[in-house]
């Protein structure tokens, strides 16, 4: 029997609980950078050396992290579904937590590329120094979307979502665009589950069922309301 296709967008808020910490948490700031300094086209041109110490270090943060329970939750559900994974974060968390089908919105920071060739993509579990070239000749930067730059998955991410049976958003408040605006991508009438530790009110979400609780634990409610829908055929 086919599987049930669960689209699921995940944000900063499921990474949070294993000790990444997110700008969000502390108005506008991340671990001390303004996020106009260290993440922006502007900020690399203005002072490159900066980013890549800002990068750097959440590459080492990301590789010292460990999936939860709440990474650990959404992978299992593969067993019974078949689950796709947008998220904004750029960790590798839902990969190591075993889910197979995973979509980067906004990069990876494990992965660096040429700053003038965007297909020109290496991985990377080290520093990136000035002066480290791509094969172009061109300084590397973080294979990472920057604020004010597009979001080249976008258009994947909308063309998943458009064929959901199930859509959830876990650890995200919807309101960083343009990946808050999948919810509208998302076929009418569908189950929609919103898991957060706090969901603000948003008029877009009055079909969506929300469970106001860190990712973990929500997760786990998630599994076992979906568990409860393929035995009862609905909810």
């Amino acid at each position: 029997m086919k599987k049930k296709k669960i689209v699921v967008l995940t944000g900063a808020g499921i990474s949070a609980e294993s000790g990444l910490k997110t700008f969000r948490d502390s108005d506008g700031l991340w671990e001390g950078y303004n996020i106009e300094d260290v993440a922006t086209p502007r900020a690399w041109k203005k002072d490159p050396e900066r980013v890549l110490r800002f990068y750097n270090l959440r590459r080492e943060n990301v590789l010292d992290a460990k999936p939860n329970a709440a990474h650990a939750g959404l992978a299992a559900l593969e067993k019974d579904f078949d689950v796709h994974i947008i998220t904004q974060n750029i960790d590798d968390l839902h990969k190591r937590a075993g889910s197979s089908k995973v979509l980067h919105l906004h990069g990876q920071i494990l992965k660096m590329r040429s700053e003038k060739n965007e297909r020109l993509v290496y991985d990377i579990t080290g520093n990136i120094n000035i002066g480290d070239r791509a094969a172009d000749g061109a300084q590397l930067r973080p294979h990472i979307v920057w604020f004010e730059e597009p979001v080249p998955m976008m258009e994947n991410a909308i063309a998943i979502t458009q064929t959901a049976e199930y859509f959830v958003v876990v650890g995200t408040s919807l309101v960083v665009y343009p990946a808050a605006g999948l919810l509208n991508y998302a076929p009418h009438g569908i189950p929609k589950f919103i898991i957060d530790k706090k969901i603000p009110y948003n008029s877009s979400l009055h079909d969506i069922a929300i469970i106001e609780k860190p990712a973990t634990e929500g997760v786990e409610l998630l599994a076992k309301l979906l568990k409860k829908s393929l035995t009862n055929k609905g909810f």
